[in-house]
């Protein structure tokens, strides 16, 4: 799932104890699904600022971000896809893959509400795993052996250690992204050693602006860093978005969002939802083809009060698809089922 799936929320935190041993916190009881009080040693509970980034008001929590001139805030996101195909006969083929996109975000100033700030895009990082082999290209180490892997290194070490230059208001939505000209530029130079004729040249860059320009990018990180509505919502509410999983916008991609609890200096966020199971079938005389999909996704995503940004994301997705033939007496099916791992900010993999 390319949604790097999502991100950003929570509320003050009261220290309520005379001798100051215990705090109270928020939460939603998992077995009554209720929001309930309880204490917690005050120790444990972090200590938030006193205007933190997201807030209680009113029983209404809404998001913002309070980042510190000349700090950097990191955002890698790392994902792991593993896909296990079944032929007609049960034969079975598992193949992994994984993608690590390194890069942070240096607030260089602050005027009014608005951050100017440095995206330092560092590193990528992918594999890929079958029959027992493994790929790797890997921008922190050296250029691979292999000729059809040098193409790929060399686009992506064009890529990274590179500078945007980003605005983003204090409410999480991006203003502007610059720079990119510049990229394009490396890029096509890394390429023209390995691609002597410049209409191939400009076609792969071309390709690759679809991808990476300012409006991607914006529409990304506009989506993933301000996960809350704007409106607010309560500790236990749900809320849901929903985004286009195929061109013509037939199929829809739904995301549920619960704020399932407050404390600690930390807003977790639980997600699930996916695609409903839908099945097609097309008859072309006494054979009759048939197409069976369904995505679930589940999992969380935790922010920090204080500066509203995201510390941590882990969420899991399984598609499975079911492709048969039949002609009323013999059919013959083909299964594939991929669970992925879509992480921001992984403390562990």
């Amino acid at each position: 799932m390319k949604n790097i799936a999502a991100l950003a929320l929570i509320s003050s935190i009261a220290l309520v104890s005379c001798k100051k041993e215990t705090a109270k916190i928020t939460k939603v009881d998992p077995k009554t699904g209720k929001t309930v009080t309880v204490e917690v040693p005050a120790d444990s509970v972090a200590k938030v600022a006193e205007n933190p980034a997201i807030k209680d008001s009113a029983g209404i929590i809404t998001q913002s971000f309070k980042l510190e001139k000349g700090k950097t805030y990191p955002l890698t996101t790392y994902q792991r896809d593993v896909k296990t195909m079944t032929d007609p006969q049960g034969k079975s083929i598992t193949a992994t893959t994984e993608s690590t996109d390194e890069m942070n975000f240096t607030v260089n100033d602050i005027k009014g509400n608005v951050y100017e700030m440095t995206l330092n895009l560092v590193s990528k990082r992918s594999s890929q795993s079958a029959q027992g082999k493994t790929v790797v290209v890997d921008t922190k180490l050296p250029l691979p052996k292999e000729d059809d892997l040098k193409m790929i290194w060399n686009i992506n070490k064009a890529l990274t250690s590179n500078k945007l230059d980003m605005k983003m208001d204090t409410k999480g939505n991006v203003i502007s992204i610059t720079g990119f000209d510049a990229v394009y530029t490396k890029v096509t130079t890394a390429l023209t050693p390995l691609i002597k004729e410049a209409n191939e040249r400009a076609s792969v860059v071309a390709s690759l602006k679809q991808s990476f320009n300012e409006k991607v990018l914006k529409d990304q990180f506009t989506k993933n860093l301000a996960v809350i509505p704007k409106k607010g919502v309560k500790i236990g509410e749900k809320w849901t978005t929903s985004e286009n999983a195929d061109p013509s916008g037939s199929i829809k991609v739904t995301s549920n969002y619960v704020l399932k609890s407050l404390g600690n200096g930390t807003a977790e966020i639980t997600v699930s939802g996916g695609i409903p199971k839908k099945t097609e079938k097309k008859a072309q005389g006494p054979i009759t083809h048939s197409l069976s999909s369904e995505l679930v996704q589940n999992g969380t995503i935790k922010f920090d009060e204080s500066t509203g940004w995201i510390t941590n994301q882990n969420i899991n997705v399984k598609t499975t698809q079911i492709e048969s033939i039949t002609d009323g007496k013999q059919s013959q099916s083909m299964t594939s089922v991929s669970n992925s791992s879509v992480m921001v900010n992984p403390s562990a993999k």
